[in-house]
């Protein structure tokens, strides 16, 4: 039955990783219908998707959730340490390497500076990683972004672009704590129906992040067609990197290899829409918004092929469990 259930993840996550290819060719090579319908700027649809997809975040969560944090505060302490000071130094670091113009720099910036990713959870179920460490990392990552993400965007980022720490908190308040908190309520009123839920708003969430990497690549197509493929590797090796140091990260702390591998999947994968909300509330979609536009292609496709790796080399106590566990006459 686990077997059945991680081959359908594979399949869904293989198919959203598609979708999100697909949207920045289509966009690339057709970017009209995706930056504007008559009068109305497509664009201005990115913060409202957001809010759904974090609000759909919310309804999947529970108080129970966050009872990670009491059962293994040092393996998450660990996870979400090595995710906010590894992303960001990298993408610092990388913006000056590739001397990319300030407000392509900042937005490299800005996705080392991200949340973890919500496809993490899924991944780290593929690759038979520590599931709900993951899941709190997230959490718990999620819920600080109103605050780190300004504070270190303001460090990091700040030779680059004027960067309003107050405001930017703000902002990101808006976009993902007041969905996440509504969420959490309509789970707790309606719990009952929480397995129709639960199977719904993923979807609306792909969906809606599929159509927001279309309308960023619509919008900085031309930045994009000059920096694309320096941009493009730069991401690659933000993204590969992120997974290898939060890897031997959590080695060099003494986790075991499930932890380990889901401090990797936590470390490497970002929250790209919620950069991309905060470039639109900047005025900058089509300049500091690139890079978390290809951020979200590159590290599904890498995230998928690295859980799907691991996925065939179940960790030691994994493998010890499965071997003591008896086996059921059919």
């Amino acid at each position: 039955m686990k077997a059945e259930t991680n081959d359908r993840s594979s399949y869904r996550n293989l198919i959203y990783t598609a979708l999100i290819i697909a949207a920045v060719a289509v966009a690339l090579a057709f970017p009209k219908p995706f930056t504007q319908i008559g009068d109305f700027p497509l664009k201005k649809l990115i913060v409202p998707l957001l809010q759904i997809i974090m609000l759909g975040m919310g309804t999947t969560m529970s108080i129970k959730d966050f009872e990670g944090v009491a059962r293994q505060p040092r393996a998450v302490f660990i996870g979400v340490t090595c995710h906010f000071v590894i992303m960001p130094l990298l993408g610092y670091t990388l913006a000056n390497v590739f001397n990319f113009p300030p407000e392509i720099a900042a937005g490299v910036v800005l996705i080392g500076c991200s949340p973890s990713g919500l496809a993490s959870n899924v991944m780290c179920f593929i690759a038979k990683a520590n599931v709900p460490l993951s899941i709190t990392v997230t959490t718990l990552s999620t819920l600080l972004a109103p605050f780190l993400m300004p504070a270190l965007m303001k460090l990091f980022a700040g030779q680059f672009i004027e960067i309003s720490f107050w405001k930017m908190m703000l902002e990101i308040m808006q976009i993902v704590i007041l969905p996440v908190v509504v969420g959490l309520i309509l789970n707790r009123i309606f719990h009952k129906s929480a397995v129709v839920i639960n199977r719904v708003m993923p979807l609306i969430s792909m969906g809606g992040i599929v159509l927001i990497v279309a309308i960023i690549t619509a919008a900085g197509r031309d930045s994009l067609l000059t920096v694309g493929w320096t941009l493009a590797l730069c991401v690659l090796i933000h993204n590969l990197t992120g997974f290898t140091l939060g890897y031997w990260s959590a080695r060099l702390f003494g986790m075991d290899e499930q932890s380990c591998r889901t401090v990797a999947i936590e470390v490497g994968l970002q929250n790209g829409g919620l950069a991309s909300g905060i470039a639109v509330q900047m005025g900058k979609v089509a300049t500091v918004g690139l890079a978390p536009a290809l951020f979200g292609p590159i590290m599904n496709t890498t995230g998928s092929l690295l859980a799907t790796f691991w996925s065939q080399r179940p960790p030691k106590e994994v493998a010890v469990e499965a071997s003591s566990t008896p086996q059921t006459a059919v």
